[in-house]
């Protein structure tokens, strides 16, 4: 496990998110990050909660809080040795969850390798 203090894991997921294509990053809407030390009952390293961009409509979707992307700082460090381990592990669980943000499903990113 790496320890790593709560500022610097934000400062990582900040980078993280930042790195995201503009073209991407752009269509985001409505969504927030958080941290927090571990996922409830599952072992996650994050988890995204909200409506998709793909099931949103102009009816069906307004006034509503914003998305979640929870990230699990002490889960994603307890597989990491390394500092770098921690930001490469906390950019592919920034764009899994993204990802869902947009729509896309688990056997889906499985297939594309970001499961």
């Amino acid at each position: 496990m790496f320890a790593i203090s709560n500022e610097r894991f934000e400062e990582l997921a900040s980078e993280a998110l930042e790195s995201l294509p503009d073209e991407l990053a752009s269509q985001m809407e409505n969504v927030v990050i958080l941290v927090e030390n571990q996922s409830v009952g599952r072992n996650l390293f994050g988890l995204y909660e909200g409506i998709p961009l793909t099931k949103r409509g102009p009816i069906s979707y307004s006034g509503v809080m914003p998305d979640r992307i929870t990230l699990y700082q002490t889960t994603i460090c307890q597989v990491c040795s390394t500092e770098e381990q921690v930001k490469a592990q906390i950019r592919k669980t920034v764009i899994h969850e993204v990802a869902h943000h947009f729509g896309i499903s688990d056997p889906r990113l499985d297939e594309l390798g970001w499961a």
